[in-house]
C-alpha cells in the first residue's frame, strides 16, 4: 500500500513539475510575441537584430518572402510602417521541444511607404529556443477569407 502511495505521489508530482514548464514556457514565448509586436510599431535595429535569427523566413500574404535583413530594412526604413496599435486575436500556442508555433489573427492600421492602409491577416510565427530565450525563425501570413 505505501508503494502504491509512493507511486502515485511521483507521478502527480512530475505531472505538476510538466505542467509548470509548459507555462512558463508558454509565458516565454508570449512575451518574444510581445517583443515582436513592440519592434514592429517602434522598430529598432538593435531589438529585431537580438530577436529575430539569421535565417529568418519572412512570409507575408502577397506572397512576398524576407529574410532577416529584408525583413528588418522594410520596418526600418518605413516601406513596412504599422500605426499605433496591432491587435491579436485568437492566440494559440503549441510548444515541442525547443519550437513553439504560435497562430493569431493581427489587425492593424499601416502607413506603407507613405500610403495608409490596414490589415487583417491570418499568422503563424515559428520561434525556436536558443541559449538567449526564444527567437524567430519563420512567420507565414494570410488574408482573412
Amino acid at each position: 500500500m505505501i508503494r502504491k502511495l509512493l507511486i502515485l505521489s511521483c507521478l502527480l508530482i512530475s505531472t505538476t513539475f510538466c505542467y509548470a514548464q509548459k507555462t512558463n514556457a508558454e509565458k516565454e514565448v508570449n512575451e518574444a510575441v510581445d517583443k515582436l509586436i513592440g519592434l514592429m510599431i517602434n522598430p529598432d535595429s538593435l531589438g529585431l537584430d537580438k530577436l529575430l535569427l539569421h535565417n529568418l523566413s519572412y512570409g507575408h500574404s502577397s506572397g512576398k518572402v524576407q529574410t532577416k535583413q529584408e525583413f528588418m530594412h522594410s520596418l526600418l526604413s518605413g516601406e513596412s510602417d504599422f500605426l499605433e496599435d496591432i491587435t491579436l486575436g485568437d492566440p494559440k500556442t503549441i510548444i515541442q521541444g525547443n519550437t513553439a508555433l504560435v497562430r493569431h489573427k493581427l489587425m492593424a492600421e499601416t502607413n506603407d511607404k507613405g500610403v495608409r492602409g490596414s490589415v487583417n491577416l491570418y499568422i503563424l510565427l515559428i520561434w525556436s529556443k536558443e541559449k538567449t530565450g526564444w527567437k524567430l525563425l519563420g512567420r507565414q501570413a494570410v488574408k482573412v477569407p
